[in-house]
């Protein structure tokens, strides 16, 4: 364990070290190329500010107007035909928007049900297990420039979808 402790402790001094060692031995200007990487850095959260404004006002909107209750009270016959439970649901609907909101989401869960039970453990896999698709896919997107997305956000959902059958699963067979 004294080794966990120390590689988690000793990790980033360690990088920063590397990078800023390895700049100097390839006579690169280190501190110009940090400040040059920093106003870049600006200038892109700029650029994808209103993105991420958008999109957790809109998470604030489908949870306090009701919206997500409705489409999970929606969908709740198709989860009752897989065994997916239904307090999940909004759960499943939130994450492909906002880490943050999920996890509000998430606390709720723990508070109703506990943290060992059936439903807070597939909640749980299911945060572990799935990504936050349209946020990041407008934030990525956007910020290189891409103005079509084809196929990444319907393959996005299936594989939420195929992520929220999976955490059921691995909650059933760990908790029984």
């Amino acid at each position: 364990m004294n080794i966990l402790d120390f590689l988690s402790v000793s990790m980033i001094p360690l990088l920063v070290f590397y990078i800023v060692g390895n700049g100097i031995l390839n006579k690169r200007p280190v501190f110009e190329d940090f400040t040059e990487g920093a106003k870049n850095g600006f200038q892109i959260i700029i650029e994808i500010a209103p993105t991420i404004v958008g999109l957790i006002v809109a998470v604030g909107v489908l949870r306090t107007s009701g919206t997500l209750d409705l489409i999970s009270g929606a969908l709740s016959p198709l989860a009752d035909l897989f065994h997916i439970p239904t307090e999940i649901l909004p759960l499943s609907i939130v994450k492909m928007f906002s880490a943050s909101g999920a996890n509000g989401l998430l606390f709720d869960i723990f508070k109703e049900f506990g943290t060992d039970s059936h439903i807070g453990f597939s909640a749980s896999v299911l945060l572990s297990c799935t990504e936050t698709l349209f946020y990041t896919v407008s934030l990525y997107f956007m910020s290189v420039g891409v103005g079509k997305s084809r196929w990444t956000v319907p393959a996005g959902i299936i594989i939420a979808i195929f992520s929220l059958f999976i955490s059921v699963w691995v909650a059933e067979s760990m908790v029984g």
